[in-house]
C-alpha cells in the first residue's frame, strides 16, 4: 500500500512540475536558482539603469538626443529574421526600437516577453518608408500590410552597444 502511494506521489509531482515554464527555475545541486542572464555585444551591468519610460520622457521633453544611458524594459517585439532589431514599450504602449551598434550583434529570437537592459544613444529619428517597410516584413507582416505604409514616422530609437536579457 506505501508504494502504491509513493509512486502515485511522485507521479504526481512529476505531472505538477511539468506545468511549470522550465526557465523560470533551474535546479543546480538541490537548490533552486533563476536562469542567468544572457549578454550581447559590449559586457555591461544593470547597475543605474532607469526604467523606459523615464528614457521616453527625457526624450519627448527636450529636442537632444542623449549620448549615454541605460534602460529596462520588457521586449515587446523581435526581428524574426535573424534578431537584429527588438522593441521595447513604456508604459502607454509607445514602443522604442532598439537596434544594436554597427549590426554588431543579434539577440535571440525567441525573447519576446523577457526583461532586457541596454545601454546606448536614445535619440529622435525619422525612419523611412523603405525602412518602416522592412521593419514589417522582418515582423512578419502581410504584403498588403506593408504597402500601406506610405509615410515616414518620426519616432524614438535607441543604438544599443551593449544589452542583458534576463
Amino acid at each position: 500500500m506505501f508504494k502504491r502511494i509513493s509512486i502515485f506521489a511522485v507521479v504526481a509531482l512529476f505531472a505538477v512540475s511539468c506545468n511549470h515554464s522550465p526557465k523560470a527555475i533551474i535546479i543546480v545541486d538541490g537548490e533552486k536558482t533563476k536562469p542567468k542572464p544572457e549578454y550581447f555585444g559590449a559586457k555591461i551591468t544593470e547597475e543605474n539603469s532607469l526604467p523606459v519610460d523615464s528614457v521616453v520622457s527625457m526624450l519627448k521633453n527636450s529636442s537632444e538626443d542623449i549620448a549615454s544611458i541605460k534602460a529596462t524594459g520588457k521586449i515587446e517585439a523581435v526581428c524574426k529574421n535573424k534578431g537584429c532589431w527588438m522593441t521595447i514599450a513604456n508604459s502607454v504602449g509607445e514602443p522604442m526600437r532598439i537596434t544594436f551598434k554597427d549590426y554588431g550583434f543579434f539577440v535571440p529570437m525567441d525573447c519576446n516577453g523577457k526583461t532586457a537592459i541596454f545601454e546606448g544613444k536614445a535619440y529622435h529619428d525619422t525612419t523611412s518608408v523603405e525602412m518602416l517597410r522592412e521593419y514589417a516584413k522582418d515582423d512578419g507582416k502581410s504584403k498588403a500590410e506593408i504597402e500601406k505604409i506610405t509615410e515616414p514616422e518620426i519616432n524614438l530609437s535607441f543604438e544599443a552597444t551593449g544589452v542583458i536579457i534576463k
